[in-house]
């Protein structure tokens, strides 16, 4: 299995709109491959404009406000790709698509970087930080996986959050958690 690193990916439609979503980056030798699912606004951001930002943070809440469509983050542009970088990020990487590999659910991004820099130190993670990314991803496949699943997986993260989250983690999980109640609750209405 290929590793996968959790980040905020940036990318611009052909207006120049900054659109924010937590991607993960699957590694490859000389850059990143994104595969974003269809539809997306990821997905036709790359195809309109070929390049994206990948931010390295440990803010999860900016990973469960993504979720439940809060993505007004602050960013400034890239300084060498028509990008945009999140405001607070710990890190970046600027990636130019290098070529695509078309798939009928999850396109292949493969991507080069063309610039990195760091911007702040990286102080480790809480356990609650991995517990509150793991429920992201959950909740962004709740259409996916069998609801047992999905709640068997919650309550033991919750046991990290309980014992080791700060503020923004807390509040992260009760976003991430109220998502998949809304999605649960409305599942058996008339659609």
């Amino acid at each position: 299995m290929p590793m996968i690193r959790e980040t905020i990916v940036t990318t611009l439609n052909a207006e120049g709109k900054v659109h924010i979503a937590p991607l993960g980056l699957i590694a490859e030798e000389e850059g990143w491959i994104l595969a974003p699912f269809k539809p997306s606004t990821t997905l036709d951001n790359l195809r309109a404009n070929p390049y994206a930002v990948a931010n390295f943070t440990d803010d999860v809440l900016v990973f469960a406000s993504c979720l439940t469509d809060r993505r007004d983050w602050p960013t400034h542009h890239a300084t060498h790709i028509p990008g945009a970088i999140l405001d607070g990020t710990l890190a970046h990487s600027e990636l130019k698509v290098d070529y695509i590999e078309e798939d009928e659910q999850r396109p292949r991004f493969h991507c080069k970087v063309v610039f990195e820099a760091s911007h702040a130190l990286f102080k480790g993670f809480n356990r609650a930080q991995g517990a509150v990314i793991e429920a992201a991803i959950l909740a962004s496949r709740l259409h996916m996986l069998p609801r047992e699943k999905i709640e068997r997986e919650l309550g033991y993260l919750q046991i990290a959050v309980e014992k080791t989250a700060g503020p923004r983690e807390h509040e992260a999980w009760r976003l991430i958690v109220e998502k998949i109640e809304d999605y649960f609750k409305h599942a058996h209405e008339p659609r």
